[in-house]
């Protein structure tokens, strides 16, 4: 048998608290619980992609998802008092059906991964993935159009939130 390494170790710890934080994404009942929460998810996922040399993926998930989109999340929620409100139910009396299709399809998905043999690129540099993922981004032939009307739709949503929040502007 194999010795387990540091390395294996952490990877093991951080899914399981990877997997923890994301059940507590869905089941907390304060929604600003819920955003923090989903925070750590995706730090633990950035974690993971540093674990596996992914340093550019994990810089992208720190800097867009847990920088941008995360904080956005919060403070809308926070700017929004009306969601606070809600004491409605919280749960489907279907539940049970979604874990089963949850299950089946994490399963299938889970034995395809594990089926499939991960060939290596022969000669692949990683700086020039990046290199080329950054002339991408900024080519007004490829992506800097979508990747502009992205963040300008972000900004709108944002202006939306502080002007629902504003006072008297709220129809109850």
């Amino acid at each position: 048998m194999e010795a387990v390494s540091a390395a294996q170790i952490i990877f093991i710890v951080v899914a399981l608290l990877t997997v923890a934080t994301t059940f507590l994404v869905v089941t907390v009942r304060n929604l600003i619980h819920a955003a923090l929460w989903l925070v750590a998810t995706l730090f633990g996922i950035a974690v993971i992609f540093v674990l596996l040399d992914a340093g550019f993926m994990a810089t992208v998930q720190i800097v867009l998802y847990i920088g941008a989109i995360a904080i956005l999340i919060v403070f809308a929620v926070m700017l929004t008092r009306r969601v606070m409100q809600d004491v409605g139910p919280q749960s489907n009396e279907n539940w049970w059906l979604g874990t089963i299709v949850a299950a089946v399809f994490f399963a299938a998905i889970s034995t395809l991964l594990w089926s499939i043999r991960w060939p290596a690129l022969p000669g692949a540099v990683v700086g020039d993935t990046v290199l080329a993922l950054g002339r991408s981004l900024v080519d007004p032939n490829q992506y800097v159009i979508p990747f502009e009307v992205a963040s300008v739709m972000l900004i709108i949503a944002l202006i939306g939130s502080i002007t629902l929040a504003l006072p008297g502007k709220q129809s109850e």
